[in-house]
């Protein structure tokens, strides 16, 4: 079995994870979780550099979640790798729980609390320069929304990280153009993203945020260019696998009810039903060669 096959398989099970767990506690941001479930799902299971057991490993790259509202897929693949048990899950926002509605640090494998929109990429870039003083190897990776853009915080850290040069740090956004009060380009024109990133003085790739080659290559890669930071902007659909759900903004915190639940788990089961074939002839192939 390929290693993109894997990690299809283990992106639908972590979205019907999440589903189950934001309908259990009627609360959740659906849509952004399902659209960076394919970027969370190929750093932690094939990128990242990181120990479950071991937490607060020096050497552990970082991973900062700024769009920390769509938190859920990340509690899903925490707890799937291990760092709490899975049956914690079942406390998503219910009183005294640790698994609130955004990252926690109280949380074995998050770095730092988020949630006010603009904040990650500065305690990144933060990270990172203490990584190049302290003359340690480890990447930090952060994670932003798209409408996350239109924060001032955001333009101030990304000139930090160009003046500093620091080529191990590594931006994203989930550009799936929606936000709570609809396109991201009717609230706050950002096109062209790429330009503005690169005239802050950051490589830029724009990529599709579901492929999974395409993932692993670029942030397997990166840095690629000496002495500068990189931003990948991930061209993704929010709602992504759930067809009534997809490219919908009032989909970014909408609850499904136990119809929507039981459609959407079948069509995720039935994607995990397609990959069958897809793994027999990988197999195939294998043997034949």
């Amino acid at each position: 079995m390929t290693a993109t096959v894997e990690l299809k398989r283990k992106s639908l099970q972590i979205r019907m994870d999440l589903l189950r767990i934001i309908h259990r506690a009627k609360m959740g941001h659906t849509g952004g979780s399902l659209s960076n479930t394919d970027v969370l799902t190929t750093l932690y299971y094939s990128v990242m550099r990181h120990d479950p057991k071991n937490p607060k490993w020096q050497g552990r790259d970082r991973f900062i979640a700024s769009k920390g509202h769509s938190v859920e897929s990340l509690w899903c693949i925490l707890a799937d790798l291990g760092y709490f048990p899975k049956e914690e899950l079942e406390t998503y926002c219910q009183f005294g729980t640790r698994l609130i509605g955004h990252p926690n640090n109280k949380v074995p494998g998050i770095e730092m609390n988020t949630g006010a929109l603009g904040h990650g990429l500065s305690v990144s870039v933060g990270m990172a320069l203490a990584g190049k003083k302290d003359q340690r190897d480890y990447r930090v990776f952060c994670l932003m929304g798209d409408g996350e853009q239109a924060e001032g915080s955001v333009w101030e850290a990304a000139m930090a990280g160009a003046h500093y040069g620091l080529d191990n740090l590594i931006g994203m956004v989930d550009r799936n153009r929606l936000q709570i009060s609809g396109s991201t380009e009717d609230v706050m024109g950002m096109d062209p993203l790429d330009s503005k990133w690169e005239a802050f003085g950051w490589r830029v790739e724009q990529i599709d945020g579901h492929d999974f080659g395409q993932l692993q290559r670029s942030l397997s890669q990166a840095p690629q260019e000496k002495g500068k930071p990189t931003m990948l902007i991930l061209n993704t659909v929010k709602g992504k696998g759930i067809s009534f759900a997809e490219n919908r903004p009032e989909w970014h915190h909408h609850v499904p009810n136990d119809e929507q639940l039981r459609l959407a788990i079948e069509e995720l089961e039935a994607a995990l039903g397609a990959l069958a074939p897809e793994t027999e002839r990988s197999g195939a192939h294998a043997n034949h060669s």
